[in-house]
């Protein structure tokens, strides 16, 4: 089934998916500044191989908002919830950018549950021995840059083209850009500004060495925020990991390039 139903696991807070397929479950978890449509170019894609399910995170989309402030580990409880929801003993995670960073977070927290991972323009924080493991802006760069202009009443969809075309690389093609900003237009502002503040600075590092199931980087060559010395770094502690550079693509990897994106993973979980 190729055609993706939206299905809700119950909260608090409730949590929305499009779905489709069938298979082992494979989870995809979009960026800061996206939702699950996002991967509306992967699930077709995916969906013969696995029952592909791509959420929007607490606070974005369909799923609910919340009260008070967020937990980072907050998004590794809400992705336990899913995984039995589905009854999933484990799960194929694949995460762009604060998706992939949850994906590590999960990892360290329940690596029973966990199959493989797709680490796609992400990060596991910063290393002080180490210039090359963290994103091109300092953590107080990326918050204001983020949340300074929602916090001085700017609405998502007046910023949301500016946004995406900040973060892809020169050549992407107009509806990557489409997508993208679509997808930032719907922001819940007090959600995201509540997520930008509780992910700038955590830190998996320390996490890396001690992943031991297949891991595959996917980097875009032209990535503005994490470039692909960043998966060099992360390449270098996780051991066996697999990385791939997606040539003349930005930080959104998988809307700037869906095929070459799509036929890496898929060589990746199928092989």
């Amino acid at each position: 089934m190729n055609t993706a139903e939206i299905v809700f696991v119950a909260g608090p807070p409730c949590i929305a998916l499009n779905v489709a397929g069938d298979g082992p479950l494979l989870l995809l978890l979009h960026g800061i500044g996206g939702n699950k449509s996002n991967w509306d170019l992967q699930i077709p894609a995916f969906a013969p191989h696995f029952t592909t399910a791509a959420w929007d995170a607490r606070g974005y989309g369909e799923s609910e908002d919340y009260e008070g402030d967020l937990d980072f580990g907050d998004f590794s409880a809400d992705l336990l919830r899913v995984l039995d929801h589905f009854g999933a003993e484990t799960a194929h995670l694949c995460g762009l950018s604060m998706g992939g960073r949850i994906a590590q977070d999960f990892y360290a927290r329940h690596p029973d549950r966990v199959a493989s991972l797709v680490l796609c323009d992400t990060f596991a924080g910063d290393d002080p021995t180490d210039r090359r493991a963290s994103r091109t802006q300092t953590v107080e760069e990326f918050v204001q840059s983020r949340i300074r202009p929602y916090l001085d009443g700017a609405d998502p969809k007046e910023r949301a083209g500016q946004v995406a075309d900040r973060l892809m690389g020169p050549n992407r093609p107009d509806d990557a850009c489409e997508r993208a900003a679509a997808a930032h237009a719907a922001l819940h502002v007090e959600s995201y500004i509540k997520t930008v503040r509780a992910s700038a600075s955590y830190n998996r590092v320390d996490n890396l060495r001690h992943i031991a199931v297949p891991v595959l980087l996917v980097f875009g060559e032209v990535d503005p925020l994490t470039p692909p010395s960043v998966g060099e770094y992360m390449r270098e502690r996780i051991s066996g990991a697999r990385l791939v550079v997606i040539e003349d693509a930005g930080h959104m990897t998988s809307l700037e390039r869906p095929g070459p994106f799509n036929a890496a993973v898929l060589d990746f979980l199928l092989n």
